[in-house]
């Protein structure tokens, strides 16, 4: 059960998404991010907070003590808003030191503790083998979304397939998607996740593809 592949995915999220932070400088990340009404400060203080939430969960998989990743739905936003009001090099520092936690935390994790039933913020029931899965997820596309940040193009071939299948899911689950789309794996992740569209998808009718509400 342990999930090596999302472990790795994990890793090599983390290891990209720290790359792109350091090539922005400080008074860029204070600015606006590719997500309306986010700063590039919001989305360091969600990935640190993410990480810290996701630890929570670990400890759940390991003690079996219901530990939710927030205690209530308002708690994420409110965390998210206090801790894009630090100072950059603070949540920077936030950043890394999160996510060596998360690490550890998981690394606690063995055998048939993977199997726990955890409940992510969505209120979703899962295995706690998709911990990782959640984390690589969050690090791979929020890299992409940092002021002047990183490209799905820089995603393992096997994340991007992975991912696909993850959103579609996601969104069948709660919305129609009436169009057949052609074109790399790549580019149809970054649509799906609501991240543009690329000259090289084509719908089946040649009709422009639809601009996607959120998926999660």
């Amino acid at each position: 059960m342990t999930p090596t592949r999302e472990l790795r995915w994990m890793a090599q999220g983390h290891e990209y998404f720290m790359s792109c932070l350091r090539s922005i400088d400080d008074r860029r990340l204070a600015g606006p991010s590719a997500l309306p009404g986010w700063t590039g400060s919001h989305i360091l203080s969600h990935i640190g907070h993410n990480a810290r939430a996701l630890g929570r969960l670990a400890h759940w998989a390991v003690t079996g003590e219901p530990t939710p990743m927030y205690p209530n739905p308002s708690t994420r936003a409110q965390e998210i808003g206090i801790g894009a009001g630090w100072p950059v090099p603070k949540l920077r520092e936030f950043v890394a030191e999160e996510q060596n936690r998360l690490a550890t935390a998981l690394d606690e994790v063995t055998g048939d503790q993977w199997r726990t039933e955890v409940v992510t913020a969505q209120g979703r029931t899962v295995p706690a083998s998709t911990i990782p899965w959640l984390r690589s997820r969050e690090l791979w596309i929020h890299a992409c979304d940092l002021p002047s940040g990183g490209d799905f193009t820089a995603m393992p071939e096997d994340f991007v397939d992975a991912l696909v299948h993850d959103v579609l899911t996601h969104r069948r689950t709660r919305q129609s998607i009436a169009v057949r789309v052609s074109g790399p794996a790549v580019d149809v992740a970054r649509w799906l996740t609501g991240r543009g569209t690329s000259p090289r998808l084509h719908s089946a009718n040649g009709a422009e593809l639809p601009e996607l509400p959120p998926w999660l």
